[in-house]
């Protein structure tokens, strides 16, 4: 992946010498909570469901909802030194400029996240963030927050190195900002609560989907008008990646079998089909999981 000329976003801020606070669960959409569940199931022999009840709750230890804003110290640009930072936040700037222009196309104003990097610990407005949640985005203050050490389980663990991988995760967390700003986010969610188990399982597959058909639009349309490209296997190394962390695959790890009333990310076929939807057409319009019987 080749965005050596892509300009770096302003919305990143470098808090990894900030943060804090004892731990809360956090209420969030990210991928990596799957992804460190099954880690935590190798390591520890733990159920990596369990271990994903326990990070997406949507409560604080003391039973009370996370609504306030990120209350963390303000952090600043990424040192000139860091090439990984620097590189996402080549990336951030690449979705601002395909997502504003995808907005005003609809005659809509995008109003960029902010992109939180932080380390170990981080106060935010949907609870303390911690780096075994791994990468998520929070509703409730609109931005997204990374521990960067979770490329490194995605290279050592998940098998799925490079930088195209790695943009592939940002480019789905800005996807569920993308959600929220269109609405999408907090309706699914009201329904979720108001519904049964399985049905709020079957919602958050939808929106996980969605997230990634999202993120592959952002890839095909950021190449096309910023000029960067993608190298060969660049794209099979992104798919290698969502097909790792699907539920199935989770599942079928961890204990050998594969219940699917209980996903809530979506099976490996899944995700890699929906990613790909979005890479090959380019349009917000291919990617409504909503309104398709069978995602």
């Amino acid at each position: 992946m080749k965005m050596d000329d892509e300009q770096e976003s302003r919305n990143v801020e470098d808090v990894r010498g900030s943060g804090g606070g004892g731990f809360r669960p956090i209420h969030g959409v990210g991928l990596g909570t799957v992804a460190v569940a099954l880690i935590a199931g190798w390591i520890f022999g733990i159920n990596p469901l369990q271990v994903l009840g326990l990070l997406s709750g949507s409560q604080q230890a003391d039973g009370t909802t996370a609504t306030s804003g990120a209350g963390g110290a303000a952090g600043g640009a990424p040192p000139a030194d860091d090439a990984q930072a620097r590189f996402v936040s080549k990336v951030l700037h690449s979705t601002e400029t395909v997502w504003t222009a995808v907005f005003a196309e609809r005659g809509l104003a995008y109003h960029a996240p902010k992109l939180f990097l932080f380390r170990d610990s981080y106060p935010t407005g949907c609870g303390q963030g911690e780096a075994a949640a791994g990468p998520f985005y929070c509703e409730a203050d609109k931005n997204v927050y990374l521990d960067l050490g979770f490329f490194d389980v995605m290279d050592r663990e998940l098998g799925a190195p490079g930088q195209f991988p790695q943009a592939y995760v940002v480019g789905h967390e800005v996807g569920h900002h993308v959600q929220d700003l269109l609405g999408i986010l907090p309706k699914v969610n009201a329904r979720r609560e108001r519904g049964s188990e399985a049905q709020a399982n079957a919602l958050s597959v939808r929106l996980e989907l969605q997230a990634d058909c999202f993120a592959g639009v952002w890839a095909t349309r950021s190449q096309q008008q910023q000029g960067w490209r993608l190298e060969q296997g660049d794209i099979e190394a992104a798919l290698h990646a969502a097909a790792q962390i699907g539920d199935d695959t989770l599942q079928r790890r961890a204990r050998g079998t594969v219940v699917p009333e209980s996903f809530t990310h979506g099976s490996s076929a899944q995700r890699v089909a929906w990613f790909r939807r979005g890479v090959d057409s380019g349009q917000v319009e291919a990617c409504d999981t909503f309104g398709n019987p069978d995602p």
